[in-house]
C-alpha cells in the first residue's frame, strides 16, 4: 500500500479521521496538504508528519469559504502540483429533534456537509483531472456516514447531508469514472472522534455514553486504513463505497 509520488489534500484534518488520515497517508509516502480551520493544530501535525520522516503542508482553510478553498489550491499547487488524492472528510454533526427548530443547526450542518464539500469537489477536480489525463491515478474519497442508510432519531438533518453527499458521491462516479478519476464513499459507523463532542442535548450525550459502554467503537486509524487501501489499488480497480461497522454494532 506505497503511496509514493502521489500528492494528497485532507479536510478536516485538525483531528478525528482527518488527521489520522494525513499520519498514515504521508506514512505510506505521500504528500500532504492538511486543511482546516485551526491553524494551530494544523501546523501541530505537520511538524509531527515531519519528524516522522513525512512530507506536509498545513493551509488554514475554510470549506464553507470557496475564497479560501481557491487560495488554497494555489498554494498547494505551488509546493507540490496538482493534488491527486482528495480526502473530503471536514464535517459536522449537529443532533436534535426535529421539533426543537434549531434552524441555525441545520444551515450549519447543510453549509459544512454539503455546500463545503461541493467547494472542494470544485476546487481540486481540476487537479484529478489533469492527473488522470497524464496516465496517474486519480482519487475523490468523499467521507459520509452509515447514517445516509440508516436511520436514527433526532439525526434527521445530520442523516440527510450524509445522504447527500453518498448520493453525489454514487453519480459523480458515473461521470468522472470514464475519465480516470476514482470516486469512492466511505461510510463509517460509530467512531470515537470530536463530532461527539458538539451534542449538547443531555439525552442524546446519555445514549452515546450507553452506546460507548456496549461496543468498542471504530477509531479514526480504523477508517484511515480503509481511506489508504482504497487509493492504493491499482488504477483500473475502483471501491465505489465501502461501509466500516464495529463489529458489535447492530
Amino acid at each position: 500500500m506505497i503511496l509514493d509520488q502521489r500528492i494528497a489534500v485532507v479536510t478536516g484534518a485538525s483531528s478525528g479521521i482527518g488527521a489520522a488520515t494525513a499520519r498514515l497517508l504521508a506514512s505510506r509516502g505521500a504528500k500532504v496538504a492538511l486543511l482546516a480551520r485551526r491553524t494551530d493544530r494544523l501546523d501541530a501535525l505537520a511538524d509531527e508528519i515531519v519528524a516522522a520522516g513525512g512530507d506536509a503542508l498545513a493551509v488554514a482553510a475554510d470549506t464553507t469559504d470557496p475564497i479560501t478553498l481557491a487560495a488554497a489550491a494555489e498554494r498547494i499547487g505551488a509546493t507540490y502540483g496538482a493534488a491527486d488524492l482528495i480526502v473530503n472528510n471536514a464535517g459536522v454533526m449537529l443532533p436534535s429533534a426535529i421539533q426543537a427548530r434549531n434552524t441555525t443547526d441545520w444551515r450549519r450542518e447543510v453549509d459544512v456537509n454539503v455546500s463545503g464539500v461541493l467547494n472542494v469537489i470544485d476546487a481540486f477536480l481540476p487537479g484529478l483531472l489533469e492527473a488522470a489525463a497524464s496516465g496517474r491515478p486519480a482519487d475523490l474519497v468523499n467521507m459520509s456516514s452509515m447514517t445516509s442508510h440508516v436511520v436514527f432519531p433526532y439525526m434527521a438533518v445530520y442523516n440527510a447531508t450524509k445522504a447527500a453527499v453518498s448520493h453525489l458521491s454514487r453519480t459523480m462516479r458515473t461521470e468522472l469514472g470514464p475519465q480516470g478519476v476514482r470516486v469512492t464513499v466511505v461510510e463509517p459507523a460509530m467512531t470515537a472522534t470530536e463530532l461527539q463532542g458538539h451534542v449538547v442535548d443531555e439525552g442524546i450525550n446519555a445514549w452515546v455514553a450507553q452506546a460507548r459502554e456496549a461496543f468498542t467503537w471504530l477509531d479514526p486509524n480504523d477508517v484511515a486504513e480503509v481511506v489508504a487501501f482504497t487509493t492504493s489499488r491499482p488504477a483500473h480497480v475502483t471501491l465505489s463505497q465501502v461501509v466500516v461497522y464495529p463489529t458489535r454494532q447492530a
